[in-house]
Order: structure tokens, then C-alpha cells, then sequence
């Protein structure tokens, strides 16, 4: 899984205009890449960038990484000091800021989604590839109601009730891309030990297994299990979701997921290393339709 562009790369910000379809994640990252772009051919730092908007360089950062949105003024502020000041290039920076202030679905559950996870939901609302390898849990794009539930109870196990329905619910939620008509394709190795770990019960796991046969026949998905015979040096031995996308100047993302947050990498080096992990897992998986064979077996024999 090659990268494509990195975030220093010129990213022309016109051609997203038209691109209704481009969520308020990407616009972010956009628009914020091509901030920094101009601060840099323009030698100004991030510190003075922050003091023409009346902020901290950490700001800055944050803008540029499309991780907040952007206030108006501070975009005109920084256009300004960037030395653009053609009426239409303005404009078209503007709108896309205006856009990419627009909340996603995802806004709904704000109650209980955490602020390194909506970046998440965003990136993968936009993905054109999914592709993951898991290790602990099922993936929670595939999971059923009630694994969800029971695993979402491990995570939070002091949480009342009302939480737990919300997180299951923004969770079930996020599955509805997979039947979208311009669904992502997710391809998703799964580990024997996952499959295995009875999570709610035999009842619920039952209904989970029978639940991945279904899912493993849409055209979007591709699923894969990675039975405990594949060696060590394929293994990741942690969680790790690649995510491409259909704007050809994101770059790609990988995520990884810790206990209480999430790290973002971009960088071409660090892409390329975890899809040399994934290339190595899917060589050594077994394919989809013997994983298929494999929930069959393992549902006749254990659940």
C-alpha cells in the first residue's frame, strides 16, 4: 500500500469546490495543509503565524494538521500574512473553511465521543480503503449489537448505562458505510485469539460469528482470519488500521489505537512500514473464503 502525497505537498485547494462528497475531516486537512505550505515558502514561523491571530503557535499547529476548524477571521488574518490577496483565492479558501466547519452525523453522539476518536470517524467516512488488523477485539465496523455492548462494557466499566447505549449506538452507526453506495472497501484481518474469546457469552458470540459470515459477503468487505500458525514476524501484535482515500491529495493515515487515545501517523516512511506489516499479514491469513470455512467449522464445533 503505496502513500501517495505527503502533507507538504501542494494541495490546490479549487478542485474541492465542487467535491460536495469530501466530509468536513478531509476539508480540514486540506485547507490546513495548504497553510502550511504558504507560512513555509514565506519563511514566517509558527510563532508568528500565532501572534497575527491573536494565539499560540500550538494553534497553528493544530490548524494545520486539521485538527479544529477554522474562525473567519483568523483565516482572513493568515491569508493576509501569507501575501494572498486575489479576491477569488481568498474566496475559495473561505468557503472551503466555512465547509469544513460544517459538523459530520458523528457531531449527534458529542456526548460521549472522545476528541482523538472523531478524528477517526471522519477519516474513515472519507476513506476509499480500510484496511485493519485486530488482535484484542473484532473490528467495530463488523461487530453485532450485542458484542458491541459487552465489549464496550469492558472499555467503560463504570459508565452508566445511558453511556454504554450511546457508544454502542455511534458504533452501529458507523457500520452504515459499508452498505452506502460508494461504500470503502474495508479488508480486515482478524486474529484467531479474537474469534475465540467468548465476549457476552456463547449466545452473543454465536450470533457475532454468523454475523461475519453474512458481512464477509458484501462486496465491500474482505475478511480475513489469522490463524494462531502465522508466524511472529507477520504479526503486528497490536491494532493498526491504514486508511486511504479517494481525494488523490490526502495522504495516506495510519491509526493506532491505545487505551485511552490514538495516534496519527502520515509520514511517508511510517505508511510504508505498517503496509509492509499488513502485506505480510494478508500473505499469511488465511483467504476469504477459507476464513469463511473457518467461522463455519469453528461455529459448529464451539458455539
Amino acid at each position: 500500500m503505496s502513500a501517495l502525497p505527503g502533507p507538504d505537498d501542494a494541495l490546490p485547494v479549487r478542485r474541492y469546490l465542487d467535491r460536495p462528497e469530501a466530509g468536513p475531516t478531509v476539508l480540514r486537512i486540506v485547507v490546513g495543509a495548504q497553510l502550511r505550505r504558504l507560512r513555509r515558502e514565506r519563511g514566517i514561523t509558527p510563532e508568528a503565524a500565532g501572534r497575527a491571530i491573536r494565539a499560540s503557535h500550538a494553534k497553528i499547529s493544530r490548524l494545520e494538521r486539521g485538527q479544529v476548524g477554522f474562525k473567519t477571521r483568523d483565516l482572513e488574518d493568515l491569508l493576509t500574512l501569507y501575501g494572498v490577496h486575489d479576491p477569488d483565492e481568498r474566496s475559495d479558501y473561505l468557503t472551503l473553511g466555512r465547509r469544513a466547519n460544517r459538523p459530520g452525523w458523528w457531531h449527534e453522539y458529542s456526548d460521549v465521543l472522545e476528541d482523538w476518536f472523531e478524528l477517526h470517524i471522519g477519516l474513515e467516512q472519507s476513506a476509499q480503503l480500510i484496511r485493519t488488523y485486530e488482535v484484542q477485539f473484532l473490528p467495530g465496523l463488523l461487530q453485532t449489537e450485542a458484542y458491541a455492548r459487552a465489549v464496550t462494557r469492558i472499555g467503560y466499566p463504570d459508565a452508566p448505562g445511558r453511556k454504554i447505549d450511546r457508544l454502542v449506538e455511534l458504533r452501529l452507526a458507523r457500520q452504515k458505510l459499508l452498505t452506502r453506495p460508494d461504500a470503502p472497501k474495508l479488508w480486515a484481518v482478524v486474529d484467531e485469539a479474537v474469534l475465540r474469546r467468548p465476549f457476552g457469552g456463547p449466545e452473543v458470540m454465536r450470533a457475532q460469528l454468523e454475523h461475519l459470515l453474512a458481512v464477509s459477503e458484501l462486496p465491500s468487505v474482505s475478511l480475513q482470519v489469522a490463524p494462531f500458525s502465522v508466524g511472529a514476524n507477520a504479526a503486528a501484535g497490536t491494532p493498526v488500521t491504514l486508511l486511504r482515500f479517494r481525494e488523490p491529495d490526502l495522504p495516506d493515515k495510519v491509526y493506532l489505537e491505545q487505551l485511552t487515545g490514538a495516534v496519527y501517523l502520515d509520514k511517508r516512511e511510517d505508511v510504508d512500514q505498517y503496509g509492509l506489516i499488513m502485506e505480510r499479514l494478508c500473505a499469511e491469513a488465511e483467504p476469504p473464503e477459507e476464513s469463511r470455512e473457518f467461522l463455519r467449522e469453528l461455529l459448529d464445533r464451539e458455539y
